[in-house]
């Protein structure tokens, strides 16, 4: 059995891929594990992710926190705020198809956006919030 960590960032990664809203927004979705020196922007890329025991007498599960980024030279704040807000709408209450697990819960928990200036690009993050059992 694989893990469900993995398995959720799989799942992730093929909803953002399969979403025609922000396919429309970005125009080709680049989302990546970790992004190539000369990635176009607007992209996002898989961040930390942590995961923690859930587990009851009668069952194994676990809460995950998956943090995405998204990284635009756009001018201002928007295209990050947008896009989070597109990522969100992808991705609340999704019902991913995990290998082995099974997703009871997937939620926005937390998002931010901030510019940097040391790489002159904008830079925001959406934290999810997971549950996921094993599958019986």
């Amino acid at each position: 059995m694989t893990s469900a960590a993995l398995e959720l960032q799989r799942g992730v990664f093929a909803a953002l891929l399969a979403d025609a809203d922000l396919s429309a927004a970005m125009g080709t979705v680049r989302l990546y594990d970790q992004a190539p020196a000369n990635a176009k922007f607007p992209y996002l890329t898989f961040g930390r992710t942590s995961v923690y025991d859930w587990s009851t007498d009668t069952e194994t599960g676990a809460e995950h926190l998956v943090t995405l980024h998204v990284w635009s030279k756009a001018r201002g704040k928007s295209e990050c705020h947008a896009l989070i807000e597109t990522v969100r709408g992808a991705l609340d209450d999704a019902a991913l198809a995990l290998d082995g697990h099974a997703l009871i819960r997937l939620r926005m928990e937390y998002s931010e956006v901030r510019y940097e200036d040391d790489n002159d690009v904008h830079h925001g993050l959406i934290r999810f919030r997971a549950l996921t059992e094993a599958a019986a």
